[in-house]
């Protein structure tokens, strides 16, 4: 279905909150088509993230009060679950297929008072189901090739459709977790940059040093070794303590997985930034100031496509009350799998899979209180 402009703006205001974590819907899906990333970034380097004094944030441009609640607001009582999906794709390659590189779900329970954030990994054993749409029959694979596959399109081989593949992913996450989805976003490495640096930064505590392995310094992008295999170049470092954030060095240091932790150190570091977007735009009161959300979209600029689901504007009024204190952060463990020797991908360990009943059953907080390590830092 093809959106009027006031609808591709209420979905954009979505993004906002989508993007932070602060969002959802029942009742349809916000499907967000990846487009091309327009070229690496190259701001000035963030002294604050090598360990100099950090640079404050912008006081946001004053805008007029609220007139008051959206008329669909007080009709959202949930429960929400939101799919919040980062996209990995190769810029150089428009055929290059979508795979899911973070796979986030958010849970709101009825009374929208409070929110789990947990992360599936990338290389998760499961079920995908068969998907016509993309001549797809289904199989047991990683849950990172489920946006790869329902991405295909028949007869176009070398033009994916992100937004068919985030279908077939949503279906598999719904199966695998039990939760129905009821709406969630594809984001692109661009997109996210530029969010952050429309808030003005983010304040992040970074719990283990982290050595970039895209970006240099001053923020440029590394180049790659020749033949393959890596990347050559100073590498940017992210030191343990609070720091300040531009839109390229949020990204970047969430998108780390070679280090300490591996993959799920990785998890638990995206959900930490989204929790810091969340506060941010909570303490801001975006959520409810339409005209400053008009302005973080403003730079966002034309780069989503939406189809389906209520006002999303009635949803952020809705959760905008949410206290940040009660997003938890939920990490679940993994071990890997093998087989003759080979690595196949990861599986949830019996206490981590055991979470997602408990969340469907309303009982997450009595289950966390029982395997406290569950808990992540934010």
């Amino acid at each position: 279905m093809v959106l009027g402009s006031d609808a591709r703006r209420g979905w954009r205001l979505a993004l906002v909150a989508l993007a932070a974590g602060v969002l959802l819907t029942a009742g349809g899906a916000a499907v967000v088509r990846t487009l091309a990333d327009r070229g690496p970034q190259r701001p000035a380097p963030d002294a604050s993230a090598t360990g100099a004094t950090p640079t404050p944030t912008p006081t946001p441009t004053p805008s007029p009060a609220p007139t008051g609640p959206p008329p669909g607001a007080a009709a959202i009582t949930g429960p929400l679950n939101l799919l919040l999906v980062g996209v990995d794709t190769r810029v150089s390659d428009p055929a290059w297929e979508p795979h899911s590189d973070a796979v986030l779900v958010l849970h709101v329970p009825r009374g929208l008072d409070r929110a789990y954030l947990f992360s599936l990994p990338r290389d998760l054993l499961v079920d995908i189901p068969a998907f016509p749409r993309a001549d797809y029959r289904g199989g047991r694979t990683k849950l990172t090739h489920a946006m790869a596959y329902g991405s295909r399109v028949p007869g176009r081989p070398r033009n994916p459709d992100p937004a068919q593949g985030y279908d077939l992913l949503r279906s598999t996450v719904s199966g695998y977790t039990g939760l129905r989805i009821d709406a969630g976003a594809v984001l692109t490495f661009g997109g996210f940059d530029r969010l952050v640096d429309t808030l003005g930064g983010v304040d992040l505590r970074i719990d283990q040093r982290v050595v970039s392995q895209h970006r240099r310094p001053d923020g440029t992008h590394r180049a790659p070794k020749p033949g393959g295999g890596g990347y050559v170049g100073p590498q940017m470092v992210y030191e343990p303590g609070v720091r300040h954030l531009n839109g390229w060095q949020a990204l970047d240091y969430a998108r780390q997985r070679y280090m300490s932790g591996g993959d799920y150190a990785r998890q638990r570091h995206q959900q930490q930034l989204i929790k810091a977007l969340v506060t941010k735009i909570l303490d801001e009161d975006l959520a409810r100031d339409p005209a400053r959300v008009e302005q973080v979209v403003a730079a966002l600029g034309d780069t989503l496509i939406y189809a389906g689901g209520p006002r999303i504007v009635d949803v952020a009024y809705a959760l905008g009350g949410l206290d940040p204190d009660r997003l938890v952060l939920v990490g679940l463990p993994g071990a890997s799998v093998g087989r003759g020797g080979g690595y196949r991908g990861e599986q949830l360990t019996q206490v981590g899979r055991g979470f997602l009943p408990e969340l469907r059953a309303g009982r997450a907080d009595a289950y966390l209180a029982a395997h406290p390590e569950l808990r992540q830092e934010s």
